[in-house]
C-alpha cells in the first residue's frame, strides 16, 4: 500500500487525466507533465506522475461495466 494523496493532487490529476492521455510508464508521465503543465517542485511532479500512472493502470485492469 502506498501513501495517501492529498485532495489537491487527486483533483489536479483527475482533471489532467480527463484532458490528456497518459501511459503506464512513470518516466513517460513525468515528461508529459513537463510539457503539459510545468511544475517547479520535483517532489510534487513525481507524486502527481505516480498518481496518474496508478490511475491509468487501474483503469486498464478494471472490467468494462
Amino acid at each position: 500500500m502506498g501513501r495517501v494523496k492529498n485532495i489537491a493532487i487527486k483533483t489536479l490529476g483527475d482533471s489532467l487525466l480527463a484532458e490528456h492521455s497518459f501511459t503506464e510508464s512513470f518516466e513517460k508521465n513525468k515528461k508529459i507533465l513537463g510539457d503539459v503543465k510545468p511544475i517547479t517542485s520535483k517532489r510534487i511532479r513525481n507524486i502527481l506522475a505516480g498518481y496518474l500512472t496508478t490511475k491509468v493502470k487501474q483503469s486498464k485492469r478494471a472490467p468494462a461495466a
